[in-house]
């Protein structure tokens, strides 16, 4: 199957989920004071967060797919796992949100932390799943060969580790500073971790004032002379 399609159903996907945010702010009755609606700042931080995390998460899985030309029934399989973390963000954002209202037991926040980290984790284990699995089948798969990287892949799937380790402390009563990692998370995963295919430099592109040219037949053509010279032809 091309993987056009499953992209376009994964944007749809994560479209959704992300309009599906704003919903918690529409309880929000009309408040008299500006102080009155600044005490609703629990519902503005958490769609705020959710809102980045999920854009942030959007963005790698265009990374992501932007690797591949086709996919097969197993990619579309952890394809569909991933995206049933992303529509559940909305979820344990109304929960923290809530849990964070004056008045909220302490209980509350613990919990909502966890199931947060809880839903974090499924969506991270499909991300490593699915690079893992194309990574392995990059000739049937990918749109350009994929460079071995060990150290790009421990880079991407890190955020994993980060995941658990911030739902442990947030099980172990530190709700605060769990939400605070999740954050930190998403602001690295703001930055790209997977390797580039070896055909996105291609014939034509300049770099650093160079031309990079690409194998042509049997004979490559060379970098010429900066001062205009035509280079002289091969004798036969």
């Amino acid at each position: 199957m091309d993987s056009r399609r499953a992209e376009s159903f994964s944007d749809g996907v994560f479209a959704v989920a992300i309009t599906v945010l704003v919903f918690n702010l529409l309880s929000i009755r009309p408040p008299d004071t500006y102080l009155k609606l600044a005490d609703h700042w629990p519902q503005f931080a958490a769609y705020v967060i959710s809102f980045l995390t999920t854009g942030i998460m959007w963005l790698n899985h265009h990374t992501l797919l932007s690797r591949v030309s086709k996919v097969d029934r197993i990619t579309l399989v952890l394809n569909t796992f991933l995206l049933m973390g992303v529509v559940a963000v909305p979820f344990p954002t109304a929960l923290v949100a809530d849990s964070l209202d004056h008045g909220a037991p302490v209980q509350a926040a613990r919990i909502a932390a966890v199931v947060y980290g809880l839903v974090l984790i499924e969506i991270s284990v499909g991300f490593s799943t699915m690079w893992l699995y194309i990574s392995a089948h990059q000739e049937s798969l990918a749109a350009q060969p994929l460079p071995p990287s060990r150290r790009a892949t421990l880079l991407f799937g890190a955020g994993l580790i980060g995941y658990v380790v911030a739902t442990l402390v947030a099980a172990l009563g530190s709700p605060g500073v769990a939400l605070g990692i999740y954050g930190a998370l998403a602001f690295y995963y703001l930055f790209e971790h997977l390797p580039r295919s070896t055909g996105e430099v291609g014939s034509g592109d300049v770099v650093s004032g160079d031309v990079v040219s690409g194998d042509v037949g049997s004979g490559d053509v060379g970098s010429g002379d900066q001062d205009g010279q035509s280079a002289e032809p091969a004798a036969t």
